[in-house]
């Protein structure tokens, strides 16, 4: 690949994607990777963001655990910061290396672009004139037009620090593959990203012959993600909040998943509505009082007393929680459960944990 520092060298018949996903989950992203593809290389893996490169074409990645997905085009390594974005842009629209292709391969659907400029995950700004030879460059390959509003796709250009052992700061220039809203946009206040959903069903270790246990299901986004990506046998839900109840219990009947059942009902009833030692996995996102008032000081504590009677022994439970809640729910668990992980993370800018627990 060329460029400044580049060291990125591939088949020609490879694929390079650059992909977002929540901090904190580098080690599932780079097992998913692996497990998923046997001959992917990753050549940056980042708090939030990874390159890899593989046979395997866009079309058939079959990923859920990324934010979004992006085809690399070109990437150039820099020793300082200064000016990187500038200097990858005068590459882009002065000279070529042959992977200008991904710019001219689009969907038929697609007229217009824009191109983003990221600086560290914030917008940033360039010379505008540069900004218009690069359009014009972008335009003149791809047959597109320019469409600052509202496009039908977009080319980013990204710079990124690399704070990992011996690793360069690098910009990349690449086309987004994934087109959707905000999540803060597309989703219910306090409902859980699907990519979060996934990855908390992927921690728990959900396979098919699973009965499943989410007491604080919300919207269904832990359930949803469970029947649709691991087929799990039986899901048992449960909200008090009866908006939540309704949307979760039409948005799995549209699945038509007659293994689910789920309860309008506070969670403390569940031992009164599910066998006991009939669970073999607890998937959660118990309340953290920003949206919903929890007005239980021992919710902890009582939550844990329910996964004792219902889990079945050896069963795990996953919960998400947010850092100001991290203390009281440890002093909460119970001596029949020991702790085998915690994976910090950013979720829409706030500090959580999840954590995995085994009875």
């Amino acid at each position: 690949m060329n460029g400044s520092g580049a060291d990125f060298v591939f088949a020609d018949n490879s694929n390079l994607f650059y992909a977002a996903f929540i901090p904190g989950l580098q080690d599932l992203i780079a097992d998913v990777i692996k497990t998923r593809l046997s001959d992917a290389v990753i050549h940056k893996l980042l708090d939030g963001a990874v390159i890899f490169e593989t046979k395997t074409t866009y079309d058939k990645l079959n990923f859920f655990c990324f934010n979004n997905i992006f085809a690399v085009i070109s990437v150039m390594e820099h020793k300082e910061g200064s000016c990187a974005l500038e200097k990858h842009i005068k590459a882009f629209v002065s000279s070529s290396d042959g992977r200008e292709k991904i710019i001219s391969h689009n969907s038929a659907n697609f007229h217009t672009f824009r191109i983003v400029i990221s600086n560290e995950n914030k917008p940033a700004s360039i010379d505008e004139n540069l900004r218009a030879s690069a359009e014009k460059r972008i335009s003149g390959l791809s047959g597109l037009k320019v469409n600052r509003a509202k496009p039908d796709t977009e080319f980013w250009f990204l710079y990124r620090r690399d704070d990992s052992p011996g690793g360069e700061n690098f910009s990349v220039f690449m086309k987004r593959l994934t087109l959707r809203p905000s999540w803060e946009k597309s989703l219910h206040r306090g409902e859980l990203p699907p990519p979060l959903a996934w990855s908390l069903c992927r921690i728990a270790g959900l396979t098919h012959g699973d009965t499943v246990l989410d007491p604080f299901c919300g919207y269904g986004s832990i359930p949803q993600a469970a029947f649709k990506h691991f087929h799990v046998n039986r899901f048992i839900a449960c909200d008090s909040d009866k908006d939540a109840f309704l949307f979760s219990a039409a948005r799995l009947k549209k699945r038509n998943n007659a293994g689910f059942i789920i309860h309008h009902a506070d969670f403390n009833l569940l031992p009164s509505l599910a066998a006991e030692k009939s669970i073999d996995a607890v998937v959660t996102d118990p309340p953290w009082g920003q949206y919903r008032e929890i007005g239980d000081d021992r919710l902890y504590e009582k939550m844990f007393d329910v996964f004792r009677k219902l889990l079945k022994d050896g069963g795990r439970a996953v919960v998400l929680c947010a850092n100001s809640a991290q203390d009281s729910l440890l002093k909460a668990v119970p001596a029949c459960f020991r702790l085998g992980n915690s994976i910090p993370i950013l979720l829409s800018g706030k500090k959580a944990s999840i954590f995995k627990f085994f009875m």
